[in-house]
């Protein structure tokens, strides 16, 4: 019986996702299967929206941003019929696995259609770097780097202005990006799902900065961790001493081209991924572990998010 597979990216677009298609098509075609592409994620599954790949198809793409694949929101992948609609549809092409390129809320559709006898390939690609089964995910490193470099930018009008500058990053339940990019810029706080000082501590913290008579000072915030963060900056105004204001950096954070790193990262997991297909090995996700190629059941991924930080928490601890 001829091996035939699929790919789509869904969730939120990451850096390296292309390249992660790239190496998943051609890995796969190397082996003489038979590929094709997905668009718009599992709601491309239910549309029909279902093509042939060769190699062309993903030439020039290593490089670039976003997914040529496209992604779409369908909550409506929470139905049992829809989903089991959706494994007919990639019966009918013959399709005998998919590889999901996405984060967890990816993983979860993916193990639906695990369900529904389809043999499912997990790869990790999410800016937030939550996903349970490896230790980074493809595009997390773009992001991190897009992070520091903003910040960095923003240190010089800060200390032009005496100014506390709150930057807002993405990472409402998992705050990778803020510890990492915190620790990276030699920040003078992080507010964090998993490293939260109390308000009282943060003007406390601030005041003191204001009087050993610094410049300026940085703040680094996850997403949605505070219900109206402009009250924040006014209590900063208010009780520091210095001046405050709020950039949010939003979906730049997604944007651009990606790293060298992310790049690697991608084409390892996509070519390990059919590794696993040509092995006989379905419904895993695949992930780094101690710098490793790893995987892991999907059953078992999508339980949890990754955890990942107590080693860097006692370093922010340290440098504060």
């Amino acid at each position: 019986m001829a091996v035939k597979v699929a790919v789509l990216t869904s969730g939120g677009d990451a850096l390296g996702m292309n390249a992660a298609i790239r190496a998943v098509i051609r890995s796969g075609l190397a082996y003489g299967f038979q590929m094709f592409a997905i668009f718009e994620g599992f709601r491309g599954i239910f549309e029909n929206k279902i093509v042939s790949a060769d190699r062309t198809f993903v030439s020039e793409i290593i490089m670039r941003g976003g997914t040529i694949l496209k992604t779409a929101r369908f909550p409506e992948f929470h139905d049992n019929d829809v989903v089991s609609k959706a494994a007919d549809n990639l019966r009918f092409y013959g399709i005998t696995h998919l590889i999901v390129i996405g984060g967890d809320g990816s993983y979860r559709g993916a193990f639906a259609l695990s369900k529904h006898g389809i043999k499912i390939i997990g790869i990790p690609a999410t800016i937030d770097n939550d996903v349970m089964g490896t230790e980074q995910t493809i595009g997390f490193d773009t992001a991190l780097n897009t992070i520091t470099e903003a910040v960095d930018k923003l240190r010089d009008t800060s200390s032009s202005h005496h100014r506390c500058s709150i930057i807002e990053v993405m990472g409402n339940r998992c705050g990778d990006l803020a510890l990492y990019s915190g620790t990276a810029c030699g920040v003078d706080l992080i507010i964090s799902p998993e490293y939260r000082p109390s308000e009282e501590e943060i003007i406390e913290t601030l005041k003191n900065i204001n009087l050993n008579r610094a410049r300026h000072a940085l703040v680094i915030v996850s997403e949605k961790q505070y219900e109206n963060l402009d009250d924040l900056r006014k209590r900063i105004v208010t009780e520091t001493g210095f001046d405050a204001k709020i950039e949010v950096l939003g979906r730049l954070q997604r944007g651009g081209s990606p790293s060298a790193s992310d790049r690697v990262l991608a084409g390892r997991l996509g070519v390990y991924a059919v590794d696993l297909i040509a092995n006989g090995i379905d419904n895993v996700c695949v992930g780094v572990i101690n710098g490793r190629l790893s995987h892991q059941p999907i059953a078992e991924v999508t339980k949890t998010t990754n955890p990942n930080l107590d080693e860097l928490l006692n370093v922010i601890d340290k440098l504060k």
